[in-house]
């Protein structure tokens, strides 16, 4: 064996050269090749997913008024996170934002799937009154934007910079609004190009004959159930469950109705209703659930008593 044949592990320049065209090109295959692809770019379908100029307007309003800095928009892809939010946040869904606003800080709830999960009402009034739904809430009350009207000109001026088409409609759509209406209709477009298949639901029929563990008057009732329904359902249905202007009276039918049956309190409250009321499902347990629908017939009956009464 010749041992004074050198090879290029002894040539130190001439490996050093090697070894960058190597990683040059391996750099090259597996980074910039991919991001040239359009696999790598998910897109939703333009035409569709562009803002009208009302809802461009209430984008801007929602970077003025800094709720990025305490709402993300991005459900990330961790159980937690799809459970509680949604579907989890896909690229294609950012491809026309600019700026995008994923946030970075949760000190409100993710709003990636916000729309359709409440009314235009209740959106209204939570933001002009956000500790009339959470009383713990630390979110401040906007009810300047009631006052503001849109500057119809400039909105214009921007789509056609974002790239929206402007019709004749869409301008009248804008005539009389506020920035508090621009601001409602955001939030109700958030998500709505993405189907939730991993939404928690349970199933009507497996609740039908399920008789409710508590009675109205019951400690888990009383206790549980009251703390819960102050802290999540007075804003919409009232201290009494007679409803507010934003809420649902629920003592005179829903819950004191023979016709109603406990399993269909519980479906009810675990479910939501679509675009009026959100699922409790994710942030309640089932023994929760029971305890608070115990709870709210147990303000049916005393109303059904009051009502007795005044009418003897």
């Amino acid at each position: 064996m010749n041992e004074n044949k050198k090879t290029i592990y002894d040539k130190a320049l001439l490996f050093t050269v090697v070894s960058l065209i190597v990683v040059l090109v391996g750099t090259i295959i597996t980074v910039f090749v991919p991001l040239m692809t359009d696999a790598m770019h998910p897109k939703l379908d333009k035409e569709n997913y562009n803002y009208t100029p009302l809802e461009l307007a209430g984008r801007d309003i929602y970077q003025k008024e800094g709720c990025i800095n305490c709402h993300s928009q991005t459900v990330r892809p961790l159980t937690s996170d799809v459970l509680r939010y949604g579907e989890v946040s896909l690229p294609g869904e950012s491809t026309y934002e600019r700026p995008f606003l994923w946030g970075s800080k949760r000190t409100g709830p993710d709003l990636a799937r916000i729309g359709g999960v409440y009314s235009d009402d209740w959106h209204r009034a939570h933001l002009l009154n956000p500790q009339h739904f959470y009383p713990l809430s630390n979110m401040p009350k906007y009810p300047w934007l009631v006052d503001k009207q849109l500057d119809v000109v400039a909105i214009e001026k921007h789509a056609k910079a974002y790239g929206i088409e402007v019709t004749q409609d869409n301008i009248r759509e804008l005539d009389g609004k506020t920035e508090l209406d621009a601001l409602v209709a955001y939030l109700q477009r958030l998500g709505t190009f993405v189907d939730n298949t991993k939404a928690v639901k349970v199933s009507d029929e497996a609740y039908t004959d399920q008789k409710n563990p508590f009675s109205p008057d019951s400690p888990e009732a009383q206790e549980r159930g009251f703390y819960l329904y102050n802290t999540l359902c007075v804003g919409c249905h009232g201290e009494n469950g007679l409803g507010t202007a934003e809420g649902y009276n629920m003592t005179n039918v829903t819950f004191a109705d023979a016709d109603v049956s406990d399993g269909d309190a519980f479906v009810t409250i675990a479910n939501g209703l679509d675009g009026l009321m959100p699922s409790h499902l994710k942030i309640m347990t089932k023994k929760d659930i029971w305890s608070v629908a115990a709870y709210v017939k147990s303000l049916a009956n005393k109303q059904q008593d009051n009502n007795t009464q005044s009418n003897q």
